[in-house]
Formats: structure tokens, C-alpha cells, sequence
């Protein structure tokens, strides 16, 4: 039905967010999903992975930040000890770009005054 109504990308990022979050599905109900999708047609299969690759693709960006983020965090714990609850929110909220300047700088800073300095850069 979302790949019939032609909608721009944000509506469709909206309407599978609200389907994924509220109308989650049970094993019977997937199965049952499984086999119409196998009844559809290509043109209509092709836009539906479309759909669902461009939404798995942004979780997979967001994994991928919080992923970095939590490697550093442990890493710098691990360095010097105790970190601000400040510093661990700013960690967590950079940009993929900012966590791997990090990550590489992490080795030449030696206080956690030097780590504040990085991330106020930004």
C-alpha cells in the first residue's frame, strides 16, 4: 500500500516509522507477510526493498555513531578515569567525521582538559 500511495520521502519515512514502532508484527503475521510479498510484482517488490534499504541504511549510519561513541567513551575512561557527564553526552551526540578525529587524537592527548579542547573545536 505505501509503495501505490507515490509518496515523498519524508512522508514515507514518517508512515514505515509509525507502521515499525506501533504495528509490530508476530511470527504468524510475518509469515503471512512473507508469502503476499512473494505474489506481488517486480516493479512493486523493487520499490518496496527501495524502501526499506533507504530506512535500514540510516539506522545502520546511527549504529554505526553510537557504536564509535561508546568505543571512545570506554577508551577514554579507560585513560582518565572518572569523565564529566558533559564530555559523555558531547561524545555521544558528535558526528561519525568528529568520532574518528577523535579516535585518532586520542592517542596524543594527554589530560582530559586536551580532550575538552578537541571537542570544543567542533
Amino acid at each position: 500500500m505505501l509503495v501505490r500511495m507515490e509518496l515523498d520521502p519524508a512522508r514515507m519515512t514518517l508512515l514505515t516509522g509509525f507502521f515499525e514502532t506501533y504495528l509490530i508484527l508476530n511470527k504468524a503475521e510475518e509469515k503471512k507477510l512473507e508469502e503476499e510479498m512473494g505474489k506481488i510484482d517486480e516493479k512493486e517488490a523493487k520499490r518496496m526493498l527501495e524502501i526499506t534499504t533507504s530506512w535500514e541504511e540510516k539506522g545502520r549510519v546511527k549504529g554505526k555513531a553510537e557504536g564509535q561513541a561508546s568505543i571512545l567513551l570506554r577508551q577514554l575512561k579507560k585513560k582518565f578515569g572518572f569523565l564529566p557527564v558533559e564530555m559523555e553526552n558531547s561524545v555521544m551526540s558528535m558526528p561519525v567525521e568528529k568520532l574518528q578525529e577523535l579516535a585518532e587524537a586520542i592517542f596524543d592527548l594527554e589530560t582530559i582538559d586536551d580532550v575538552n579542547s578537541f571537542i570544543s573545536k567542533s
